[in-house]
């Protein structure tokens, strides 16, 4: 079952590896995006079913996310980063934090959904991102946990 998220991502870093120094936000947002794809498609179904679910959830991921990918730039990336650092540091679960780039007009909400402690003793926290490009939207959840210096590191 997980044969098909793994070869498809190969068959995108295979295929993006040629234009990586050109379009390297394209490329990450494809497979970001087929990742999650693979992981929405993994939900639904069984048996067959299910791995056809992945196959398409892999693919519209990717295509989506190449999408956006292509649209941000460093600029949009940092805006994004610092406000999930603060999000992660001050918000409440279910508080959003929202960025925008004035220059691109691009924007996004950063939003903890939940926090633990790890059984090693780490503090993590699960959010929901969205970012919003040219009309089109792409959410992702993941999880990040605090780092002995105190800053915030994605998991996942």
């Amino acid at each position: 079952m997980r044969l098909i998220p793994a070869t498809g991502l190969a068959v995108l870093l295979l295929a993006g590896c040629a234009d990586f120094e050109k379009n390297p936000k394209q490329i990450l947002g494809a497979i970001g995006g087929a990742g999650v794809g693979a992981l929405i498609g993994s939900q639904v179904g069984g048996g067959k079913g299910q791995l056809a679910a992945v196959a398409i959830g892999t693919l519209a991921g990717a295509w989506a996310g190449s999408e956006i990918g292509k649209s941000l730039d460093k600029a949009d990336k940092l805006y994004a980063q610092r406000t999930a650092q603060s999000s992660l540091e001050n918000n409440k679960i279910y508080q959003s934090s929202t960025w925008r780039n004035p220059d691109s007009g691009n924007s996004g909400t950063f939003k903890p959904t939940r926090t633990y402690q790890t059984a090693e003793g780490a503090y993590c926290r699960e959010y929901e991102t969205t970012i919003y490009v040219d009309g089109r939207d792409e959410t992702a959840v993941g999880r990040a946990c605090r780092q002995p210096d105190g800053s915030w590191k994605i998991i996942q």
